[in-house]
């Protein structure tokens, strides 16, 4: 799922680099454009068969100054900021590589859809949010192309996640078994020095003594955001290095032991793992919370809508039924005979306990404005009119089911991260990347 939501009025290099929108269209090497500075364009990576050129880098490069400076964090040197845009860049364009290779598509009416989302998330109307666009000098059609290649990253990464093994109940129950279990949560900040697989030892030495001078320099008092976005490997690391609110299970073991026991703001010291070295930041901490929740104990009727019960025939119908139950007939004798919801007619309407979310918005919101004993006006949902009474309210205390349904979701959250990791880990290490910006060393995958 794509998160565009930002506070604030919205200004399109920031929006851009939000969505993840970092990348205008790949062109051929042969080909060359005019920058908006009104200079020849340059390339400055190769991407297997597509470039990368110097106006795309530096619209990228902007939107995340914007951030930087928006979130008041200190902004690292531009030469290192540059060479770690560039590097989300290469990701992204392999990622669409691969996306179009494996078949994926982007519809039009996907890409509408994707822009009424990112309106009214930022309070305004696709019209309104195309006027604030174009007014910053951006062209429209190549903002709804970067987003329909933003859908396709997200659809390629959504396909590496559906490949994976399904979550057990052994794996939930393993976890739950865990000494963690009802522990609190960590927001966690991370930094990480990669290591490319089958890493040489002069490779290993290097990350070393990287992650061991980053760590030294956030010793000596360098902002932790500052640094990720400067030196960090991570996915996260434009981002500040922000990953967000974690508990012990939904973290590898050796981070967890880490970071059990810190307290904010402090940070690890360097960690060792497969992918490389790691040093992560608790940003703050809170303890576990109790779920409780409201259920209801109801009875319904309901006029199903078909192709012979028109919705005025079932409206007609259910407002007589109402002035049966008006003049004092008894809604279980009523419910037997008129209603066509199988699975609580012969109940006398009984929908048992249930939680709010069960049956849909509108029987809830219907719920909550009655008082117990209480029957409903007649009111209508997609399957047909119904006319619902409120028995009872209970509070239950449903903290360990929660438990164990975000234990569930912790497991196939960390399997995804590695996943996803590892594979466009593999995408860049076997990709033919040569690097052309000022003082890097040009290589290839």
């Amino acid at each position: 799922m794509i998160h565009y939501r930002r506070p604030g009025p919205l200004r399109v290099p920031l929006l851009i680099a939000l969505c993840g929108c970092l990348l205008a269209p790949a062109v051929s090497t042969a080909q060359q454009m005019i920058s908006t500075s009104g200079h020849i364009d340059s390339i400055v990576a190769l991407v297997d068969e597509d470039v990368i050129l110097r106006s795309e880098l530096e619209l990228a490069v902007a939107g995340i100054v914007d951030r930087v400076r928006a979130s008041g964090e200190s902004m690292p040197p531009m030469h290192l900021l540059e060479g770690q845009v560039l590097e989300r860049l290469i990701i992204r364009e392999l990622q669409i590589q691969r996306a179009a290779q494996t078949g994926i598509r982007i519809s039009d009416a996907d890409i509408d859809q994707a822009l009424v989302t990112l309106a009214q998330q930022n309070n305004m109307t696709v019209q309104q949010m195309r006027q604030v666009i174009e007014s910053d000098g951006e062209d429209f059609s190549e903002f709804r192309r970067n987003i329909g290649e933003e859908l396709m990253t997200e659809r390629l990464r959504q396909r590496i996640v559906n490949g994976m093994e399904p979550i057990t109940d052994t794996e939930v129950d393993i976890l739950l078994a865990s000494e963690d279990l009802g522990g609190g949560e960590y927001d966690i900040s991370h930094i990480m020095v990669g290591l490319p697989e089958g890493a040489t030892p002069t490779q290993i030495s290097a990350a070393k003594a990287k992650v061991d001078d980053i760590h030294n320099r956030l010793m000596e008092g360098l902002d932790f955001a500052s640094a990720a976005i400067s030196y960090s490997d991570s996915q996260e690391a434009l981002e500040g290095g922000a990953v967000g609110w974690r508990d012990l299970n939904s973290v590898p073991a050796f981070f967890a032991d880490a970071v059990r026991d810190l307290r904010p703001p402090e940070f690890t010291q360097p960690i060792r793992s497969p992918a490389g070295f790691h040093i992560l930041k608790v940003n703050d901490y809170r303890e576990q919370r109790q779920v409780v929740i409201k259920e209801y104990n109801a009875r319904h009727i309901m006029v199903e809508i078909d192709e012979l019960m028109t919705p005025r025939l079932a409206m007609d119908r259910i407002i007589e039924i109402k002035g049966k139950l008006d003049d004092g007939e008894d809604f279980a004798d009523l419910a037997k005979e008129y209603s066509d919801d199988n699975s609580s007619a012969n109940l006398g309407g009984d929908m048992g306990w249930f939680q709010p979310e069960a049956y849909g918005d509108r029987v809830y919101q219907t719920l909550t404005a009655l008082n117990t004993g209480q029957t409903s006006e007649p009111f209508q949902t997609m399957n047909g009119w119904h006319i619902i009474e409120l028995l009872d309210t209970r509070e239950m205390d449903r903290t360990e089911e929660a438990i164990r349904a975000e234990a569930r979701d912790k497991i196939m959250r960390r399997k995804a991260e590695q996943e996803v990791e590892e594979v466009l880990r593999q995408f860049r290490d076997e990709a033919f990347v040569e690097i052309r910006l000022p003082g890097s060393a040009s290589g290839s995958g």
